[in-house]
C-alpha cells in the first residue's frame, strides 16, 4: 500500500499567533515603538536656534541692584565732598611786642583805670557797668557769685547779703577798687592785657583783665 500523505491547511498556520498570550504581544509592540521614535543626538532645527538667539538679544539684561556701599561711592563721585580748609592760627608771642608798644599800651590802661576810679568813688553804678563786658557783668551778677561773696567772712561779720549786681558794686567794688593803681601789664594778645598792681612788699597782684575794642578798653573775664 502506498504512504498516505498529510496536508496542512493554510488557515491553521495563519492562525497560530492567536494562541500567543496577549501581554507578550503588547510588550513587543511598545518596544518596537520606542526604538522607532527615540533618536539619540537629534539635532535642533535651525529655525529653533535662530528664534532662541533673537529672544536672548531682545530680552533686557538683568542687572542686580548695587549694594549700599556701591551707592554711596556713586554719590560721592557725583557730589564730591567739600574740601575742608585748614584754619591756621598763629600762636601769640609776647616777645614780639616792642618796647614802644608796651609803654603806649600801659599808658592807655593807666588812664582808663584812673577814670574808672573816679566813677567808682562817685558811686556811679551805671557808668561802672558801662565799663564791663556783657560776659563779665553776667559772671559777677550771677546768683552763685553773689551767694559766694555773701558767705565770705568780711561780708558775714558786717551782716551784708548781696542780692543784686548793684549790691556787689556798693559793698565790694567801691571799698576795694576806688584807688586802684596799674604798675604793670602783661600781653595776652595784641589787644588783650592783664593789669597788675605791685604792693609795698613787691608782690604783683592781679587787678583787671582788659580788652581794647575799637578805641576803648573794657573789663573782661580773666
Amino acid at each position: 500500500m502506498g504512504r498516505k500523505k498529510t496536508f496542512h491547511y493554510p488557515s491553521q498556520t495563519c492562525c497560530n499567533w492567536a494562541k500567543t498570550p496577549l501581554f507578550i504581544i503588547i510588550t513587543a509592540f511598545l518596544v518596537i515603538s520606542c526604538v522607532t521614535t527615540q533618536e539619540p543626538n537629534q539635532a535642533i532645527p535651525e529655525e529653533i536656534e535662530t528664534t532662541q538667539e533673537i529672544i536672548q538679544e531682545a530680552a533686557p539684561e538683568i542687572v542686580p541692584e548695587p549694594a549700599a556701599e556701591v551707592v554711596q561711592e556713586i554719590v560721592r563721585e557725583v557730589i564730591p565732598e567739600p574740601v575742608k580748609e585748614e584754619v591756621k592760627t598763629e600762636t601769640f608771642d609776647p616777645a614780639r611786642i616792642s618796647q614802644e608798644y608796651y609803654i603806649s599800651t600801659r599808658d592807655e590802661v593807666q588812664q582808663f583805670i584812673e577814670r574808672l576810679n573816679q566813677v567808682i568813688r562817685s558811686r556811679n553804678y551805671e557808668a561802672w557797668r558801662a565799663a564791663l563786658s556783657p560776659e563779665y557783668f553776667s559772671t559777677i551778677s550771677s546768683p552763685e557769685n553773689l551767694r559766694h561773696i555773701s558767705e565770705l567772712p568780711a561780708m558775714r561779720t558786717r551782716n551784708i547779703v548781696l542780692r543784686t549786681p548793684q549790691d556787689y558794686f556798693i559793698h565790694v567794688v567801691v571799698p576795694s577798687r576806688a584807688n586802684s593803681r596799674v604798675d604793670d601789664i602783661e600781653f595776652v594778645t595784641m589787644n588783650r592785657v592783664n593789669a597788675f598792681t605791685i604792693n609795698p612788699n613787691g608782690q604783683r597782684l592781679s587787678l583787671y583783665a582788659l580788652e581794647k575794642i575799637g578805641n576803648s578798653w573794657t573789663i573782661i573775664n580773666n
